[in-house]
């Protein structure tokens, strides 16, 4: 009996969570899928071909326009790699695309606070310049040479075929591009592609985060976290929070609940953000990494990509400390509240109709034969101009 109560209420605390933060999502991957719909893949490889400010500026803005989805980021990296992007504006593409989309913001923002969405863009840009200078200390023509042999091999991660899509619109202005019908199905196939991609990472993250809240005391958190002195506990937890997240298995916008319950626990601000950055690194997607560009560079890319992690993390809490806005309630109301009839019941059923015309209209347009392909090898998806063809079709069948 005492089982089933543990489990009952895990559950009731995954869902308080994902109701919480359902509107986000939704609102997240419709800003998301508007961005991807008129940004092509071709336009990003053109303009990455080097390390140099702007290259890595336009990296930056490339991933915020991209697929949240850690695994559909690294594989669309590895493409831009391949088709002509420096290694640096390739790793920085895939830094941006999960740790800067706009999803991830509204998410952090309804979940935890403003705090932890300025801290999260604030670390986010901080740590493309220290990847950039630490690229360029460090990272030799030999191991990009060894990494482009590699990646040619075309061993298979995961979501290939997601990354390899581009159904974005040419031709007009940004508004002409998205009002257009071909604009309104890709945006549709997007929204519905990149929730598929993502939704078990969510659902992991949220059914751990609640198992953890409902399971594991505060004391243990407090001890873990080193919570009693304070000045430790700042020392800790920028070192840590990573750590925690290469052994979660949970990326993407799935980790923002187990965030909620660390920080809940007792952990450092600067500890939560190295936390949340650190989905690039956890290990499945070390062993794509391995396979994308071989065991030397995976190696090198997690011990960049931690100490920039970090020392992001650590910026972030000296900065908001001196600026006296780091929260001070540890209470998440998703966890403490759970379910009541308030804004967010109303917003969720508000976006749940968007959701619902997002949905049909993909599915009057041809997604489903495409979302079959979704993580399938990217050599088997069809060309920008196939992807147009199909969509225009079925658009035509209907409206005849």
């Amino acid at each position: 009996m005492f089982i089933v109560t543990a489990v009952i209420q895990a559950l009731a605390m995954a869902l308080s969570m994902f109701w919480e933060i359902l509107w986000p999502l939704v609102l997240g991957f419709a800003l998301s899928g508007i961005v991807q719909a008129v940004v092509s893949h071709k336009t990003m490889a053109r303009a990455l071909g080097g390390d140099s400010p702007k290259n890595l500026s336009l990296a930056t803005l490339f991933g915020i326009a991209s697929s949240s989805c850690s695994y559909a980021a690294v594989a669309l990296a590895r493409s831009i790699f391949q088709k002509g992007a420096s290694f640096t504006s390739a790793m920085v593409f895939q830094l941006a695309s999960t740790n800067l989309v706009i999803e991830l913001g509204i998410i952090l923002i309804v979940l935890m606070g403003w705090q932890f969405a300025a801290a999260e863009y604030l670390g986010g840009l901080l740590m493309v310049i220290l990847l950039a200078v630490i690229f360029r200390l460090t990272l030799t023509p030999r191991l990009v040479q060894r990494a482009k042999e590699q990646a040619a091999k075309g061993m298979e991660g995961r979501m290939e075929g997601h990354a390899a899509m581009d159904m974005s619109v040419e031709g007009g202005s940004f508004w002409q591009k998205l009002f257009s019908g071909k604009g309104f199905t890709a945006v549709s196939h997007y929204f519905v592609m990149d929730w598929a991609s993502v939704w078990i990472d969510i659902a992991l993250g949220l059914l751990i985060a609640g198992a953890l809240a409902a399971w594991v005391p505060e004391s243990f958190w407090q001890a873990f976290f080193l919570s009693n002195n304070p000045t430790l506990a700042k020392i800790e937890g920028p070192l840590v929070g990573p750590l925690v997240a290469i052994f979660s298995f949970v990326c993407s916008v799935g980790n923002v609940p187990l965030a909620a319950v660390l920080w809940r626990g007792g952990i450092s601000f600067g500890g939560v953000v190295s936390f949340i950055f650190a989905d690039l690194i956890i290990l499945p997607i070390l062993d794509i990494y391995r396979k994308y560009y071989g065991w030397k560079m995976m190696g090198y890319i997690l011990v960049t990509f931690y100490v920039t992690m970090a020392v992001a993390g650590y910026v972030v809490e000296f900065l908001f400390a001196a600026l006296g806005i780091i929260p001070q309630n540890r209470n998440v109301a998703a966890i403490t509240e759970g379910f009541q009839w308030n804004y967010t019941s109303i917003l969720n059923i508000i976006f749940l109709v968007l959701a619902a015309i997002l949905i049909i209209r993909f599915l009057r347009t041809g997604g489903p034969a495409m979302l079959k392909m979704m993580n399938s090898s990217g050599h088997e998806m069809p060309s920008h101009g196939e992807d147009h063809h199909a969509m225009h079709e079925h658009e035509h069948g209907h409206a005849s």
